[in-house]
């Protein structure tokens, strides 16, 4: 397997003497064949700038910096789980990447590889089930029928200028679809998508909402959307902040909805930090809770998420009232090679995933610079397992745990809802 690179000009090659390696955090290695699955349809091959590639000489195993050249990523679609980082170092040190999650990607068999793992069905988030001339039609009947409606008029921005597919489900009226609802958050999120410090480095990729719904708002969205038994409506999105801090809207809003249809799920992407208001949410309806996380060690999760005004203990109670109550738990994993494969982490999150009941674990390339996230956590305490076998672990030791990528209906639901319609 070959080194691939780019020259100054983004054209991309293969390398005819040097192979390939990657990194594993901050630790070059070796890419085994059971790391590799062929470049998925819907990948992205980008070069990375301010960096060099790094190969490694078959003949003396010696690592090889390409000089005058550039390291090369794939950005990989959702469902696929990233296994290693390219191999490369910065020229700069003070230039920062931008916010994607980048993969290793080398060339085999006459054809491009990446390191990463299938984690889910992608059929619903394939890019090909989204044709965009349709999508415009249907964006522009959309608007005509809710004129006054601010949320879908930005869901049409996120749906046709960012691609967003969940917010295309607003338009297709199918699956799991778009309710963003905050301009505010309770967390500083190292590696927030919408909203970035002028001075952070990070150009932001999206533009947060920059209004307040009004309730009539989102119940109009809902009762949209919420017209087939596997349809789902979200709030929790990445062009808004944390939806909970809007619960005094959220509430009301969802029992009203509730009074005219049982139709459909009702899902909350979130980081439970607002344990009170959380529980509102629960007693209102709620189907489905999905909790952003990072880590379940304390100084981990504080020096991403930066909380404000609560701590990872609330996130926990949150998670566990809400399974309490009956409602399908998951976790929002950002996974990092190099740190997710962490035997300190692993210990924490598997016993975090036990207490609170989750049944599924929703596995997420962490889109950020590498060197400046693991410049502010903590450095490895125990074993780096590798991803793959990580994942294999977190499988024997939660056999009830579902690993995907998705948000995932319990089935016995879906069927109550069929039964229903």
């Amino acid at each position: 397997m070959y080194l691939v690179y780019a020259d100054e000009k983004g054209n991309v090659y293969d390398h005819p003497g040097l192979f390939a390696v990657a990194r594993n955090g901050d630790i070059l290695t070796e890419i085994l064949e059971e790391e590799l699955i062929p470049l998925p349809e819907g990948s992205t091959l980008v070069s990375l700038p301010d960096t060099e590639p790094i190969g490694m000489d078959p003949d003396t195993g010696e690592m090889v910096k390409l000089d005058g050249c550039t390291a090369v990523g794939a950005l990989v679609p959702q469902g696929i789980t990233r296994l290693l980082l390219p191999g490369y170092v910065k020229t700069n040190k003070e230039s920062k990447l931008p916010l994607f999650g980048y993969s290793a990607v080398v060339w085999k068999d006459n054809r491009f590889w990446v390191t990463g793992r299938e984690s889910d069905d992608i059929y619903k988030w394939d890019p090909l089930n989204f044709p965009m001339d349709e999508l415009r039609q249907r964006v522009a009947k959309t608007l005509e029928t809710f004129p006054q409606n601010r949320i879908l008029n930005h869901l049409s921005h996120c749906a046709l200028e960012y691609e967003c597919l969940t917010a295309s489900n607003n338009f297709f009226n199918r699956w799991e679809g778009s309710l963003p609802v905050s301009y505010t958050c309770n967390a500083g999120c190292y590696g927030c998508i919408s909203e970035q410090p002028d001075d952070s480095g990070f150009p932001s990729p999206q533009t947060r909402m920059n209004f307040k719904p009004t309730e009539d708002e989102l119940v109009e969205v809902m009762l949209h959307h919420l017209k087939t038994p596997e349809s789902i409506i979200s709030f929790g999105q990445g062009c808004e902040g944390e939806p909970s801090t809007m619960a005094s809207i959220i509430v009301p809003a969802m029992r009203r909805v509730r009074e005219t249809t049982d139709m459909g799920f009702i899902n909350i992407n979130t980081n439970a930090g607002l344990t009170d208001h959380i529980k509102g949410i629960v007693d209102a309806g709620l189907d489905l809770m999905r909790v952003s996380i990072i880590s379940a060690i304390d100084e981990h999760y504080h020096a991403y998420y930066r909380p404000r005004n609560y701590t990872l203990e609330n996130v926990a109670r949150s998670a566990e009232y809400a399974a309490s109550k009956g409602v399908y738990t998951s976790i929002n994993y950002l996974c990092f090679p190099g740190v997710f494969d962490r035997e300190e982490e692993m210990e924490a999150m598997i016993e975090f995933i036990r207490r609170t009941g989750i049944k599924l674990i929703q596995l997420r390339n962490l889109n950020i610079d590498p060197e400046s996230y693991l410049a502010m956590i903590p450095k490895a305490q125990g074993e780096v397992f590798g991803m793959k076998q990580a994942i294999e672990i977190y499988q024997q030791e939660l056999p009830d745990v579902v690993i995907g990528s998705f948000t995932h209906i319990p089935p016995d639901q879906l069927q109550r809802r069929k039964n229903m319609a």
